[in-house]
Order: structure tokens, then sequence, then C-alpha cells
């Protein structure tokens, strides 16, 4: 890892036995550039609409957030009739996470919070996070920067939260947080529920 001149090479990562060919190691994954604002909420768009605004949309529109947001995952999930968050879709989490994240109360966790204040909340790190927002569980992503906004419609109402999480800490921009907004609002406007 060092150069023969003391020099610490980055490059000796990438070629570290073993992190190629684990596939679910989210925290390994390549974070590609980003399009920009409007390449973004143009995607988001499309999908929806090819999608006639159903749920199917919702993979490929978080795989655009996690390539645009450079982050390796994330999750939709909408506000039932029943009043909990139910996820609709998730990318990059281990399968005994998405087995605790499949309801959310509002209120509770990133997104339940976001939900309830109806802005988004985030943490720099949530491995080592003291604030309360975090729940014991999202330790378990492995995740560290993270951000949760709610998906709020043109009449004001609430239709569920999206989120996004680096295997790195990270302090997520404002004009990070409110595209993320402009994001949920648009899926919020396409979508009946």
């Amino acid at each position: 890892m060092f150069s023969a001149n003391g020099a610490f090479s980055i490059l000796a990562w990438g070629n570290a036995p073993g992190l190629a060919d684990r596939p679910n190691d989210v925290k390994h994954t390549p974070m590609p550039s980003n399009p920009g604002p409007d390449g973004i909420l143009s995607s988001v768009t499309e999908k929806l609409e090819q999608a006639s605004c159903s749920t199917a949309s919702f993979a490929p529109i978080l795989d655009d957030l996690l390539q645009h947001f450079q982050c390796s995952a994330g999750t939709i999930h909408l506000l039932s009739e029943t009043g909990l968050l139910e996820l609709a879709a998730q990318r990059g989490l281990p399968e005994f996470v998405v087995g605790k994240i499949t309801t959310i109360p509002i209120g509770k966790g990133m997104a339940g919070i976001a939900a309830e204040r109806r802005q988004p909340v985030q943490v720099c790190n949530l491995q080592t996070d003291t604030s309360g927002v975090v729940r014991p569980g999202a330790r378990d992503t492995k995740m560290e920067g993270s951000i949760a906004a709610p998906m709020i419609s043109p009449d004001g109402s609430l239709k569920g939260t999206l989120g996004v999480a680096k295997p790195v800490p990270y302090e997520f921009t404002s004009d990070e947080s409110d595209l993320l907004m402009k994001v949920g609002a648009l899926i919020a406007s396409r979508f009946p529920r």
C-alpha cells in the first residue's frame, strides 16, 4: 500500500484480493459520476411515463438516483392507507435489513422522521450517529452518509419517502437535499395513491 518513497498508494486498494468477487458488498460498489440535476429529473419523468406511474418504475428510478448521488443503497417507501410507510423498492440492502424496513411507522427511523417533519433528514455517519434519528437496525446496512426525504404531492399530501446512502461518511449539500425533494415531489405528483 505504500510506495518506496513512503507515499500511500490508493491504487493498491482497487486490486485488493476479494473485493471484486464480492457482488453483495455494497461498501465497495463503484460510484460513477452524475449527469446533473436536469438529467436526473428528466430520467425520473421518463421512467414514470414508461411505467404508467406504477411501482414498476421505482427500481429503475432508484438505480438512477444511486448513480446520480454516487450512492450504493436506497429505498422508496409509500404511505399506505393504514398510515404506515411500506417498502416499494430498494437497492443495495442485505435481505435481513430489508425485513426490518418493510413497514415503518411515521416518526420512527430516518424515513419515518422525514415523513413526519416533511423535510429531509440526514446523518453524516449512520455507524456513529448518536442523535436518536438512526434506529439500531440501520447500522446493519453498513452505510454511513445517508439522507431520507419525504415525497410530497403538489396538493401538500405525503405520498411516501425516498432515501439514499453512501458507504462513507458524507454530508449531503443543500442543493443535493433540494434535488432529492424535487425527485420526491415528481414521483408524488404522478403517483395517485
